[in-house]
């Protein structure tokens, strides 16, 4: 139990955050989830669209704290690289 008032507060801020930063995650999450289905669909306007919407999320994420830069950036990234090879032909 916290033994002074401020750390009473920076209690009640902690509770406040992680409930944030997990609605943050879980949404984060559900946008890349998106974007993986539509690049396994073939679908290329999709994917892009998909692609979109899960860097938006990630760079929000990172600054809003919930998530690293550098990690916003390689998840980023990737997604991209990903995006790329989907929309490549197949030969």
């Amino acid at each position: 139990m916290a033994n002074t008032r401020s750390a009473e507060k920076q209690n009640r801020q902690a509770q406040k955050h992680r409930v944030r930063n997990a609605h943050v995650l879980s949404t984060l999450r559900t946008s890349v989830r998106k974007f993986r289905e539509a690049a396994a669909s073939g679908d290329v306007a999709k994917t892009t669209e998909e692609l979109a919407a899960a860097v938006r999320q990630i760079a929000k994420a990172a600054s809003k704290g919930v998530i690293h830069k550098g990690q916003a950036s390689r998840r980023i990234s990737r997604l991209t690289k990903a995006a790329h090879h989907a929309a490549a032909p197949k030969s």
